[in-house]
């Protein structure tokens, strides 16, 4: 897996790099090579070719990357958006000058025509919006018919947080010593095109955060032997549904979400009223039906107890509304079991209703599965503060309680308050009713085959997840792609992991 990093143990971890003997200009100059490794000059030959610097160290890297491109014959200009240096850029700008590349001073009007922008324009560290004449180029250097090459991060995006009210859209981003987690959140997918690293010698000073990628999802998907039966892999229950939401617990398992992941045997525990409506749908699974009250799940211990018999995980909440005995099924089941749990959808809502400390006080391992707002009414943390930084958040309440915590975003942050996965899997079609739903399907089933190694199999399911998606998206596309198709492409990512 990929180191990733916030934009503080960045900071940090360069100047340890910088304290243990490698020059800041080296530094910058590496990461210059590292930009102009990655231009594609097969695709744009003998490219006229202009980098834009704003005053920092990310313009320095553009000087000197000017400077490479000189001396390597290309053609190449500096637009400055202001005269002003840091002190390693000033270095490289002065060597520009003297190997005769040309410069001007941004002026309000200029055109922008060149086959390759570079956009050097502000580091992981910008915050806030551009403004004046930052604001006018980038939007310039976005309706220009150039290739457009991001050094570092696309100047105006958060490296934090992913977030932008202003940001350069590129073609290609070229991310400097680790990735960042601006580079997959929130905004990101949208306004990067390609990414990549390089490698500039800098180790990380803290603990970073991963990007979870295929060869691990290979190394935990859970394996089938040949001298094994379905016990072998896991009784699970899904919990859920109601009068109103019948459809989401039938997504669940009629999109064949859990059994595609590989549960052994999955009971579906819903009101009565709706059994009939789920029935034809369950195909492999079995029914298990709850007393009710007003179409909703009416608590009864020794209902909860069967229908958790013999189970190695727990789903719940989806499609359960908010008018049923929740709180009550739900504390039972927190104080009464030691069972790997996933809470999503109608759960979270009843939970931040609840008091915290029983997810302290539990026997169970607990997963939660929010997305920003969930979590923001969880938690008590401001939505603002969640989307100004997603995974220190996501950290802070996991930590809090001893839970793992999923956060859905464009990009899937999990989190058991210690080690921390992105996962970047998903795509803009995912963006629909029971997306959720199939989600917390596969989870539960790969919890029920492994349900020891509860934060691995949060983020294999989240891999598997969006992958499928993004098969899904392939052939539906973004604009008409339900949740069931996502579910209809599990099995071909499975077998693509095993690959």
């Amino acid at each position: 897996m990929k180191e990733v990093l916030s934009v503080e143990n960045m900071r940090k971890s360069d100047e340890a790099t910088i304290e243990n003997g490698i020059p800041s200009k080296e530094l910058m100059y590496r990461a210059a090579y590292g930009i102009y490794q990655n231009i594609p000059f097969d695709k744009i030959p003998s490219p006229d070719i202009l980098v834009v610097c704003g005053t920092g160290n990310n313009a320095g890297d553009g000087y000197a990357l000017a400077l490479i491109l000189k001396k390597n014959g290309h053609r190449v200009s500096l637009l400055l958006l202001e005269n002003r240096f840091s002190p390693d850029g000033k270095y490289y700008f002065d060597k520009c000058q003297e190997n005769g590349i040309s410069y001007s001073l941004y002026t309000e009007g200029a055109k922008l025509s060149y086959d390759i922008i570079i956009d050097c324009i502000f580091g992981t560290g910008f915050k806030g919006e551009p403004k004046d004449i930052y604001k006018e180029v980038i939007e310039k250097i976005n309706f220009s018919s150039a290739y457009i090459i991001s050094a570092d991060i696309n100047s105006g995006l958060n490296g934090d947080s992913g977030m932008g009210k202003m940001v350069v859209k590129s073609d290609l981003t070229v991310s400097i010593g680790s990735y960042k987690s601006g580079h997959f959140l929130n905004m990101a997918k949208d306004k990067i095109g390609a990414l990549t690293n390089c490698d500039i010698g800098i180790l990380p000073k803290d603990k970073p955060y991963y990007l979870f990628d295929r060869e691990t999802a290979r190394s935990l998907l859970p394996k089938r032997d040949n001298f094994s039966h379905k016990g072998t892999y896991g009784y699970i229950t899904l919990i859920g549904g109601s009068y109103e939401y019948s459809g989401a617990i039938k997504l669940a398992n009629i999109a064949s979400s859990a059994m595609r992941s590989g549960a052994g045997v999955v009971k579906i525990a819903t009101p009565k009223s709706i059994g009939n409506a789920v029935m034809m749908y369950l195909l492999e699974s079995t029914l298990f039906p709850l007393s009710e009250i007003d179409g909703a799940i009416k608590f009864e211990p020794t209902e909860i107890d069967e229908a958790l018999k013999g189970v190695k995980a727990v789903g719940i909440g989806m499609g359960m509304g908010q008018r049923g005995e929740n709180k009550e099924l739900i504390s039972y089941i927190l104080s009464n079991y030691s069972l790997p749990i996933l809470l999503d959808a109608d759960a979270l809502n009843t939970l931040a209703k609840m008091d915290k400390e029983i997810l302290k006080n539990t026997k169970c391992t607990v997963i939660l599965t929010p997305h920003l707002k969930e979590l923001e009414r969880l938690s008590g943390i401001s939505l603002n503060k969640i989307q100004e930084n997603p995974v220190a958040s996501a950290i802070e309440f996991a930590r809090e309680t001893g839970i793992v915590l999923l956060l859905k975003g464009t990009s899937t942050i999990v989190t058991d308050g210690e080690n921390v996965r992105i996962i970047n899997t998903g795509c803009a079609g995912m963006a629909t009713a029971g997306s959720g739903d199939v989600l917390s399907g596969i989870i539960t089933a790969l919890l029920g085959q492994k349900p020891n190694e509860a934060f691995d199999m949060v983020c294999l399911g989240a891999y598997i997840n969006g992958r499928a998606g993004e098969e899904a998206q392939k052939q539906m596309g973004a604009i008409s792609m339900v949740s069931s198709d996502t579910a209809g492409k599990i099995a071909d990512v499975i077998v693509e992991i095993e690959k």
